[in-house]
This record gives structure tokens, sequence and C-alpha cells, in this order.
């Protein structure tokens, strides 16, 4: 049976590069599929991992209609045996939907990844309407870690530095450089009293010990 499966993490947690393991693991049996994605930090069209791999994909935008596309192709007398979506957070409820509809329809599995919710901890739609009909959801086993060494659970936005819980949903960035917009992660405690690492830097702030530990 098709499935539709969410792998779903932080920011840093390997969902894009989990993405091209699954495509390669399926592509090597023979298997045919399609890569999506959305406003990847390398650009239009490109999947990209944070270790350095990529792949050429088809880019999602707001009027793409997933059913229709791979019924398209397969009239063409094409196979698709899966696909592979990723930056799934971006997508629209009823995108997923049709996601959804590929797998009960055309019997094709659909691997989605993406981050569960934005820098002010709310569900992005996307990925709401995929916790919602997913077969499954999996939380990706690489941990994040936040500055402090603990595990990171939230996504901040920054602006130079500082953690912003103000804006858009949506603006691009990434979590390496000198970009005046970019994202960090961060465990919930240090999330919610907006201690990013420049800010613990400039303070001179360490981990917080434990309550029972002693000088």
């Amino acid at each position: 049976m098709a499935e539709l499966i969410y792998y779903c993490g932080t920011m840093d947690s390997g969902k894009s590069t989990l993405a091209l393991q699954t495509e390669h693991n399926h592509a090597s049996r023979g298997r045919r599929g399609l890569i999506y994605t959305r406003q990847d930090r390398a650009g239009a069209g490109i999947l990209s991992s944070r270790l350095g791999l990529e792949a050429p994909a088809i880019e999602v935008t707001e009027d793409l209609d997933f059913h229709r596309e791979v019924v398209q192709i397969l009239s063409h007398g094409e196979r698709v045996d899966f696909l592979i979506c990723d930056e799934a957070q971006f997508y629209t409820p009823d995108q997923v939907e049709q996601l959804a509809r590929i797998v009960d329809n055309l019997g094709i599995d659909v691997f989605a990844f993406g981050i569960l919710a934005d820098f002010r901890t709310r569900l992005f739609p996307g990925s709401m309407r995929l916790v919602e009909l997913a077969d499954r959801i999996q939380a990706l086993q690489v941990e994040a870690l936040c500055w402090c060494g603990a595990r990171a659970t939230h996504n901040a936005r920054t602006v130079g530095g500082v953690m912003v819980l103000e804006g858009e949903q949506v603006v691009v960035g990434d979590t390496e450089g000198d970009a005046v917009v970019a994202y960090e992660v961060l465990c919930r405690r240090h999330h919610m009293r907006g201690v990013t690492a420049r800010t613990a830097q400039s303070q001179h702030m360490s981990p917080e010990p434990l309550p029972f530990a002693r000088d």
C-alpha cells in the first residue's frame, strides 16, 4: 500500500539530507521518482543539503497542482513510483491534499520532509495539514543542538543576531553566514527567553547549571 509519510524536525536536523538519501535508495532499486522543493537555500529548482549534496528538483509554486501534474506524466506513458517533497512546510493545504490523493488514487508513495513550526512556534499551514492527513509522521533522528548543548526544539529568526517574534511567516534566510535575516535553532528555554548564541556571547553567558549542581 502506498503511503504519505511526513518526516519533520527543526532546522539542522538533516531533513534535506534524508530526502536525498531516500531518493537515492529508491532509485537504486529501479524505482522512478519526482523531486519537488520550494524556496531551497540553493535557489529555485534545487534540493540541497547543508552537507553539500544537491539534486535538480521541480520548484513548487502556489498554482502547482501535484495531482494534475502526475496524472499528465502518467498519461504520456512514463512511470512514477514515488515523490520526494522537500520544504513541505511551504506547501499550501490544498497541495497537501493533492499529495494525499496521489497516494490514495494513484498508488504512489509520497515522502514529505519539512519543519513543523515557524519562528513564533506556530505550525506552518502545510505542516498542519500534513499532520492531519499523513499515514505516518516520523520525527527526524538527528538532533539539532542549541548553543547551550541541549536538544534544540524551536526555530528562531534573528535580525543582526537578535531574536525577533514579528514579521512575515516566510522569509528566506540561512543558519550560517552574516545575513541580516538568519535562523538559529534553540532549546525551548532559550527560545522563550530570546537568548541566541550571539546574545549569550555578548553577555558572557554559559550554559546554565542544573538546579542541583554545586560549585
